[in-house]
C-alpha cells in the first residue's frame, strides 16, 4: 500500500474551518493509504516511467488529485540476460550432443521450445532463436534469443567408460591444438 494525500473532508481543502481545521492542521489535504493495481506492459525496461492518472497527491485548495509515476526496476534473471530487444542464456550440453547433434530443450520466456544442435559444435558456439526475445512496444516486433553453448565435460569414475574414452582418442587422433606452435 502507498500513501497518498486526498482533500481534507471537513475544509474541502481549504485548510481552515472557523480557525484551523483539526483533521489536516490547516494544509487542506490528509494522508490515506491506497492500494493501486498497475499493468506493468510488456518490454517494460529498468528505469521505465509509468503514468497512472488521478492517483497523485491532492492538489492544493481543493484542485483534483494529480498523477502518480512508477519508476520500474527490474531485477536480473537466475539465467536470462538482456541486452535490448534480445534475451542471451548459456545452456549446457552433453559431449555426445555437441559430437553428434541433437534436438535440446532449452527455456526461453515464453516457456521450454526446442532448439537444434548440429553436429560437431563447439563449446562457446552461440545460435539464435528468430523472435524469442522482449516485444518492442513501439515497433511491435520481438526481439532473437541467443543460446549460448557450454560443452559439460563428464565425471568419469569407472574403468568401462575410461575405456571407452581411451578406444575414442585411439580411433579420432585429432589434434586441437596442432596449429598453435606453427606460427614461430
Amino acid at each position: 500500500a502507498m500513501r497518498f494525500q486526498l482533500t481534507c473532508p471537513r475544509c474541502q481543502g481549504r485548510g481552515r474551518l472557523a480557525n484551523s481545521c483539526p483533521s489536516c492542521r490547516g494544509e487542506g489535504r490528509l494522508s490515506h493509504p491506497e492500494a493501486v493495481e498497475i499493468r506493468i506492459p510488456p518490454g517494460a525496461e529498468d528505469g521505465s516511467r509509468l503514468r497512472v492518472p488521478g492517483k497523485g497527491n491532492a492538489g492544493s485548495g481543493g484542485a483534483p488529485p494529480g498523477d502518480l509515476y512508477i519508476t520500474t526496476r527490474v531485477e536480473p534473471h537466475p539465467f536470462f540476460q538482456r541486452r535490448g530487444n534480445d534475451i542471451h542464456i548459456q545452456v549446457p550440453i552433453t559431449v555426445a550432443e555437441a559430437a553428434l547433434g541433437a534436438k535440446v530443450e532449452v527455456p526461453t520466456i515464453d516457456g521450454p521450445t526446442l532448439l537444434k544442435i548440429p553436429p560437431g559444435v563447439d563449446s562457446g558456439k552461440t545460435l539464435r532463436l528468430r523472435e524469442k526475445g522482449v516485444l518492442n512496444r513501439r515497433t511491435g516486433l520481438r526481439g532473437d534469443q541467443y543460446v549460448e553453448l557450454r560443452i559439460v565435460v563428464p565425471r568419469i569414475h569407472d574403468e568401462r567408460s575410461k575405456e571407452i574414452l581411451r578406444e575414442f582418442a585411439r580411433l579420432n587422433p585429432d589434434d586441437p591444438r596442432q596449429g598453435l606452435f606453427d606460427q614461430h
